[in-house]
């Protein structure tokens, strides 16, 4: 393969004029157009590229899923044991004593005379005997 030179251009009075060498023949195939080859691709990184996903869910499962998961089986716990007689503050800050249990319900008397009836998901905690006479 010999040396490509380009032709030379002459600007003569406003127009380009091309002088073609006819001693280089130009050659239109893409094997002798010495065309650069791209460099080869790094290989895919696989595992290290989930690496930092999976360490984000790792921090997230032991910051937020797991302790909500833990209050919500105490939550529970403490629901399935609720009982008549005890005194509970529910999620609406209503303090009183539990005169009967239902399933999943459950009548508090929160003054002489006044029972309401309310779902058992909606206490929010058991409180110490003798609390709902004191206040």
């Amino acid at each position: 393969m010999g040396d490509f030179k380009p032709p030379a251009a002459k600007v003569d009075g406003g127009q380009i004029k091309i002088n073609a060498n006819k001693e280089t023949p130009m050659s239109l195939f893409i094997s002798d157009a010495m065309a650069e080859t791209a460099p080869a691709a790094a290989a895919s990184p696989g595992f290290a590229q989930f690496l930092p996903l999976i360490i984000i869910f790792v921090i997230f499962y032991f910051l937020l899923i797991r302790p909500q998961m833990k209050r919500a089986k105490e939550h529970k716990g403490m629901v399935a044991s609720l009982a008549k007689g005890d005194e509970v503050v529910t999620n609406g800050g209503i303090l009183g004593k539990i005169v009967a249990v239902e399933e999943g319900f459950f009548s508090l008397e929160v003054a002489n005379d006044t029972v309401l009836k309310m779902q058992t998901s909606s206490v929010s905690q058991v409180m110490p005997k003798g609390t709902y006479k004191s206040a």
